[in-house]
């Protein structure tokens, strides 16, 4: 039986739309190729705009209580703590922004907080469903299994990773370069000998060295290692245990348990096009990022929230197909600004803090942000809309849910909620927000605004 939408990857990213598309009812299939969900810590960093998503899709309290803040860095040298260095520069919270530092929690433990959301919804992932190939034509594609299955789905998102098999059936290229040509090792590993309050840093004189990072709610340190150009990396626990006492003051047996590990070579590349036909790049099958300054899952988890809304429009709300063109359109330019700032991050160039923090980020230029004002101050179409208090709703509050929000005015349309004022932080103007949390259309009245809401599905 064909579905709406095949969702080809189980990642943070395939999770998220997931959860967007089943609160909005469409008829969603996720498919994975491995038997369960990705067992490692690997993007370990949410940071405050996927915090804000989190609230909206209802799972950011189950994300908290799994991580914690992130720990402050000890500087070692022989043996010897040679101070303290926070991680990030400090932003203050306010109003608008009430989440304003990362919170640090293990992969695994976010995707499974967001499988169970999935779940709860009436979503499902198929594991061991290994997809090897793709045919699509103007009605829908049709996907073939590794188990020589085939099934039909109206529009297929590619959330498979850097290898996407997806991307690579509908002949989309990558377009990239290699951020550091020297050899990289991440691994959950248990040891001891180490306080649980930092994030321990052994550099070398050679700009090799390793990290280790406590995981909180859990016996695990992420262990992240660099090494020297042309070393051969052994994954094995004998070869994670010599990395630990090559670099730092303990020893081999102090590492007790390796839980699992990857190699990598830090890369930065974007594909050519985000859209195919009926077919849908997201995360890092259409961007790959270093992983400094915790912008991939975070880019990949605003890609599905982006979409998914895009999507319910088409699907169920009768929105003209192009505007599944948007998503390419805001999300490409986006994807390419992160990678700069990840490279410029892993290079020393960027200092995490508020330019990580993605709060900054919006779509002023897309085709969808519409502001009819002449000389418009404060908050413009494309901009993130901030939370506040309007008459004592919490502006979060109102957002939360898959319907569009209008500030300043009452009109009844379907699918949009009203509030008669809008905050005086956000300036003058009529503001109506999108179901992903930024400014479509803003104006001094309400004139044009009804011209805007039928590309949209309203």
């Amino acid at each position: 039986m064909p579905v709406d939408v095949l969702i080809v990857g189980a990642g943070p990213t395939g999770l998220t739309l997931g959860i967007d598309l089943a609160r909005r009812g469409v008829q969603a299939l996720v498919v994975e190729r491995a038997d369960a969900l990705f067992p490692g810590s690997r993007g370990k960093g949410i940071q405050p705009r996927t915090q804000e998503v989190f609230d909206d899709l209802g799972v950011l309290d189950a994300v908290r209580a799994a991580g914690g803040p992130v720990p402050v860095r000890m500087i070692w040298k022989n043996g010897e703590r040679l101070g303290e260095q926070p991680m990030f520069e400090p932003v203050e919270p306010d109003e608008g922004a009430p989440y304003a530092e990362p919170w640090m929690v293990a992969q695994w433990r976010t995707q499974e907080v967001l499988y169970a959301r999935l779940l709860e919804l009436g979503g499902k992932v198929a594991f061991g469903h290994e997809v090897t190939g793709l045919t699509q034509d103007a009605e829908g594609a049709d996907v073939e299994f590794a188990d020589g299955t085939r099934l039909r789905a109206r529009y297929v998102v590619a959330a498979d990773g850097g290898r996407s098999v997806v991307r690579r059936a509908v002949g989309v290229g990558m377009t990239g370069e290699t951020v550091d040509p020297a050899p990289f090792v991440v691994a959950d590993v248990r040891l001891k000998g180490l306080d649980r309050d930092h994030w321990h840093a052994f550099p070398a004189a050679d700009g090799s060295g390793v990290m280790l990072c406590p995981l909180a709610h859990s016996e695990d340190f992420q262990l992240a290692a660099r090494f020297p150009e042309g070393t051969e990396t052994d994954l094995s626990l004998d070869g994670i245990r010599e990395i630990v006492a090559t670099y730092t003051h303990l020893g081999a047996d102090d590492v007790t348990e390796l839980r699992w590990a990857s190699d990598f070579r830090p890369r930065a590349a974007l594909a050519d096009r985000f859209r195919s036909g009926r077919v849908l790049l997201a995360g890092d099958a259409a961007h790959v990022h270093s992983p400094a300054g915790g912008q991939g899952l975070n880019t990949s988890v605003q890609d599905a929230y982006n979409l998914g809304w895009k999507l319910g429009a088409v699907l169920r709300d009768g929105a003209p197909e192009s505007l599944l063109d948007t998503y390419e359109e805001e999300r490409r330019a986006n994807a390419a600004a992160m990678l700069n700032l990840t490279t410029g991050v892993h290079r020393g160039e960027v200092r995490r803090g508020k330019a990580t923090m993605q709060l900054g980020l919006g779509y002023r230029e897309s085709s969808l942000s519409v502001d009819t004002r002449e000389a418009a101050t404060g908050l413009r179409a494309g901009d993130r809309a901030p939370d506040g208090t309007v008459n004592g709703v919490r502006l979060f509050d109102a957002f939360r849910g898959p319907h569009w929000t209008l500030l300043g005015a009452d009109i009844p349309v379907a699918g949009v909620r009203s509030l008669p004022t809008a905050p005086a932080s956000y300036g003058p103007g009529v503001f109506l927000i999108r179901p992903d949390g930024y400014v479509g259309w803003a104006g001094g009245t309400t004139e044009g605004l009804r011209a805007y809401l039928p590309q949209v599905g309203l």
